[in-house]
């Protein structure tokens, strides 16, 4: 287990950057980060894998909701993703090599690698992978984090030396319908937390009272969580939790 670095608790983390779609700043998007970093925040961003295997910056597993382009982001090549424009600002899709350099270790660095298998079951390990290789070097203030511990599992194996940690939900049928009923309940209650070497958990916001987190707080594992999208639940939040992750306000 490697420790997650004070500085993920000094500043507020920006929730897939500083974004503002007003002012054209889209989510994951190189305005986004360099906003975030002009106001010493630091950054959340999120990995999916490209055709050919490289880490792309970019939430979604599909290209509709953010991009002109459609379905998955898997069946492009990462040349051809890194010429479909963000909808709505001047930004095109980056690889993770791409925003490392831009970001530099100015800020720290906190990497969501996507559930590739769609159901939070087994993975091939080639996004872990593609992330870790990006990684080899880079020396700034980074961790990754996966909602599938199976993902972090696999990194941790391929970069024993960076940070790991759990996202963590309550896992309701009614918002993962897809994801099998006992696996709900074995993410929710971040039972693979200490088998897959996690060093910190990062918690749906409104769940940060339920007494296995707060646990896990008590023995000094450091508690994020997200979304905050409002002063007032930041307080709420900063009670319960050692920082925050936010969007939509100054935090």
């Amino acid at each position: 287990m490697t420790a997650l670095p004070p500085a993920f608790l000094a500043r507020p983390i920006a929730h897939r950057g500083y974004h503002d779609a007003a002012a054209g700043r889209i989510e994951n998007s190189r305005s986004a980060f360099a906003a975030a970093m002009d106001a010493g925040y630091g950054i959340e961003l999120d990995v999916q894998l490209s055709r050919d295997g490289v880490a792309m910056v970019f939430h979604d597993t599909d290209l509709d909701r953010l991009t002109d382009g459609t379905g998955p982001v898997h069946d492009r090549d990462a040349a051809t993703l890194q010429n479909i424009a963000l909808t709505g600002g001047p930004d095109t899709l980056q690889t993770l090599p791409q925003v490392l350099r831009a970001i530099n270790g100015t800020v720290p660095l906190l990497i969501e690698v996507k559930d590739q298998s769609g159901v939070m079951g087994d993975s091939d390990g080639r996004l872990e992978q593609a992330t870790a290789d990006a990684l080899a070097g880079y020396a700034g203030p980074v961790a990754v984090m996966s909602f599938n511990p199976d993902m972090v599992d696999r990194f941790g194996r391929l970069a024993p030396g960076v940070p790991r940690g759990l996202v963590g939900a309550a896992w309701r049928q009614t918002d993962d319908p897809h994801v099998p009923v006992d696996t709900r309940a074995r993410l929710a209650a971040i039972a693979d937390f200490d088998t897959v070497g996690a060093s910190f958990l990062s918690y749906d916001r409104t769940d940060l009272d339920l007494p296995f987190v707060q646990l896990r707080k008590q023995q000094g594992v450091p508690i994020l969580c997200w979304t905050i999208r409002s002063r007032e639940q930041e307080t709420e939040a900063r009670d319960l939790a050692d920082n925050i992750t936010f969007e939509g306000y100054a935090a």
